[in-house]
């Protein structure tokens, strides 16, 4: 029986971890993440910043038995266009300390074209379905999701306490599945940021979704992939952003 003149605090909280990665032997970067769906957050990173096009394009990836971390191991010509492109560190809005491409607009790859519009209704229902996979979200809130679908169904779905780390996962995903995210419409929880846009642009993703807003750095990348952003999805007046290059 506890004292009836204590205090006891108790405290919901989501689970929060150091993953770490090396390519080639050489630290890369440390996530702080939910830890699940990791060799998917791997793959969908590798492919957002450019070291691979394909699964296939990973020579080996092996976790580490003591910690949370992967080695990777990939062709060095490959790591060495990276490095040639010279970006650098920034605080990326709501996510920490992350490497971002910070160069011309007109390098950003073209999005894939879609090929459908996402109505009021169809927009509203691949939300609901995706706050209803929410497993952690209702467990504790505090977490993002993202997801990718064809404009009828959900194809991923994944939940992490940051935003760009939930979008990683379901890349990855789709990635290793060799169903590729080109023409795909990503949705996310939280706003669209400038990275998340550039995440979308550089898997040729068709146009990305929220109940939030995008930024006005995500505006530009859109516009100069070509993709579309829709703002406010599930209210009765999304605002569409459709760009075309």
């Amino acid at each position: 029986m506890s004292d009836p003149g204590s205090t006891q605090l108790q405290l919901d909280a989501v689970e929060e971890v150091p993953v770490w990665l090396e390519i080639n032997g050489t630290p890369a970067v440390t996530w702080m993440c939910t830890p699940e769906r990791l060799d998917d957050l791997v793959i969908g990173w590798l492919h957002g910043e450019g070291y691979i096009e394909s699964a296939n394009d990973v020579l080996r990836m092996r976790p580490c038995s003591r910690e949370p971390g992967f080695w990777v191991d990939i062709a060095p010509e490959r790591v060495a266009r990276v490095d040639a492109l010279e970006r650098r560190r920034i605080l990326a809005s709501g996510c920490g300390s992350v490497t971002a491409f910070m160069g011309s607009l007109a390098d950003i790859p073209i999005g894939a074209p879609t090929g459908f519009t996402l109505d009021v209704s169809t927009t509203r229902a691949l939300f609901k379905d995706l706050f209803a996979r929410g497993e952690r979200y209702k467990d504790t809130g505090g977490v993002h999701a993202a997801a990718l679908t064809d404009g009828t169904t959900l194809l991923q779905h994944a939940e992490d306490i940051g935003r760009h780390n939930a979008v990683d996962k379901v890349i990855g995903a789709a990635v290793q599945s060799g169903h590729p995210p080109a023409g795909m419409i990503l949705l996310v929880t939280g706003r669209i940021s400038g990275e998340l846009a550039y995440k979308a642009a550089r898997a040729r993703i068709g146009a990305v979704a929220t109940p939030s807003i995008p930024s006005t750095i995500a505006v530009e990348v859109a516009r100069a992939a070509g993709m579309t952003l829709v703002g406010r999805a599930v209210s009765a007046h999304p605002q569409q952003h459709r760009f075309s290059r």
